[in-house]
């Protein structure tokens, strides 16, 4: 079998695969449902064996289908990234699965759908926000923005930024339970703590000292943090970019501005090594630049 010969076949059904249906296959590649439905018809004819079940109101696929989708579906988006490698960047197209933390990925989703979207037509994005550490290989994502320290030695690693880290407290919760003026002090203060795969981050400060604090609210991302901050609930350690506006307008205070604490890289990660396709490094430096005008 040449695999050329079944082209418009692997394809179609990729794309049906992807897409949920033969109408929604077809808008994507800009032809007909017949036209599609045919491509796959042909395809299970020559292997002698149904890729999907079919039915009037549903279309999933069969054990040997989702075997065979498996193992094409790569194949295929190599061949589109192999011809994104070599474009001119003015021509990126494609998809490309983003994933970021909640909290950044959320005040970047501003901008990328207001200047980034708008300026490359030609891609496609797909975004999952999220803090646990996606596997990008096996889940297949094409690039992570991440925060914090990278442990992923076998991907490429673009450094962003250098974010830097405040704790904070709400007036209400100072006039309660007063102002820290030292390290030990702050031990005594109920603290709201960042948690990432059941773990409670501690404060760690600039000069290497680390403080393990009790809880009295934990939550994995910070938009729960500063709402408990906000409700007076007690001391949280987040990057300063997430609270800037309430520091400025006095909703939250800064605690012990003269011992810092060391700052958050922020990072992309891919798998593509340097033949990175147009749209990949589009967005990265999209992001990069977004980046450092925020912090």
């Amino acid at each position: 079998m040449n695999p050329l010969d079944h082209a418009p076949g692997l394809v179609a059904f990729v794309s049906t695969v992807e897409a949920g249906s033969f109408s929604a296959a077809a808008r994507v590649l800009g032809t007909s449902p017949s036209a599609v439905s045919k491509g796959v018809a042909r395809l299970e004819q020559y292997f002698g064996v149904r890729l999907f079940q079919r039915s009037t109101r549903v279309l999933s696929l069969t054990q040997e289908g989702s075997a065979y989708y498996e193992r094409i579906a790569p194949l295929l988006r190599a061949l589109d990234e192999a011809s994104d490698v070599v474009k001119p960047v003015s021509g990126a197209r494609g998809l490309l699965r983003v994933t970021a933390p909640g909290d950044l990925g959320r005040i970047l989703l501003g901008p990328v759908v207001e200047r980034f979207i708008p300026r490359h037509p030609g891609v496609k994005l797909e975004v999952s926000l999220v803090d646990r550490q996606v596997d990008l290989i096996r889940e297949g994502y094409d690039v992570a923005i991440r925060a914090g320290r990278i442990a992923d030695s076998d991907l490429t690693v673009r450094r962003l930024a250098e974010m830097p880290l405040v704790l904070v407290a709400s007036p209400g919760y100072i006039a309660r339970r007063g102002m820290p003026d030292s390290v030990e002090a702050l031990r005594e203060h109920a603290h709201v703590r960042y948690m990432l795969g059941g773990k409670a981050f501690p404060i760690r400060f600039a000069d290497g000292t680390v403080l393990h604090t009790d809880s009295a609210f934990d939550a994995d991302n910070s938009v729960a943090l500063r709402i408990a901050a906000l409700g007076d609930l007690g001391v949280a350690q987040v990057l300063r970019l997430f609270v800037q506006d309430d520091i400025e307008a006095g909703r939250l205070v800064p605690l012990l501005p003269r011992r810092p604490l060391p700052p958050v890289s922020i990072s992309a990660l891919h798998a593509f090594g340097r033949q990175a396709p147009a749209r990949l490094r589009l967005f990265i430096e999209f992001v990069a630049s977004e980046i450092a005008r925020l912090s």
